[in-house]
């Protein structure tokens, strides 16, 4: 990595705040963005690991923007890249929540907001599916059989039986672990 490429503190706040400032929707709709920019814009992580990450963020406990960019953070620089960066992602909700407080009342019996709310629905549920087919498409490339059966399984378990995604993620990521163990193996053995 050369000098300019090299990730800096005050980017890495800047970036997370302006795409924290100006989505709507949850983590589903930041994370591709985030990908997009760390990955593709500035190039300070592979498309794979920020996958990776993405994939962490949303098994743990909290907000999948918040854990994602939290690992980033770390990833990059540190303790103090985590920071900043997780102070980046929260200020802006944090602000937009708190003004919105303020003027509750006026703000929920508008009938203008309500209408803009209900578009932006259409939008994030279309990010939602960019995200779902990127994942996927990532997976279905590396043509290992075990991971894509995973993804089916889990998706047949929670759309099709409407198992607990509590329990979908656990079972998913002993089975990783597992299928992850048994690889190595086989690796050291060669």
């Amino acid at each position: 990595m050369d000098n300019a490429s090299r990730p800096r503190m005050l980017t890495l706040f800047l970036s997370v705040l302006k795409i924290s400032a100006f989505t709507f929707g949850g983590g589903y709709v930041i994370v591709p963005l985030m990908r997009k920019r760390f990955s593709e814009e500035l190039g300070w992580i592979e498309q794979d690991e920020m996958l990776d990450m993405i994939a962490i963020g949303q098994s743990a406990p909290g907000p999948i923007a918040v854990n994602t960019s939290i690992l980033l953070g770390y990833r990059l620089m540190g303790i103090r890249g985590a920071l900043v960066s997780v102070l980046g992602t929260a200020i802006p909700p944090l602000v937009v929540l708190t003004l919105i407080s303020l003027i509750y009342e006026a703000f929920i019996s508008n009938k203008i907001v309500a209408t803009f709310m209900a578009a932006m629905r259409a939008g994030v549920a279309a990010v939602i599916a960019d995200v779902v087919w990127t994942m996927a498409g990532n997976i279905a490339k590396k043509k290992k059989p075990a991971p894509i059966a995973l993804m089916a399984a889990a998706f047949v378990a929670v759309y099709f039986f409407k198992a607990p995604i509590v329990l979908v993620l656990l079972a998913c990521g002993l089975l990783g672990f597992l299928v992850s163990g048994v690889a190595s193996r086989k690796e050291a053995a060669r």
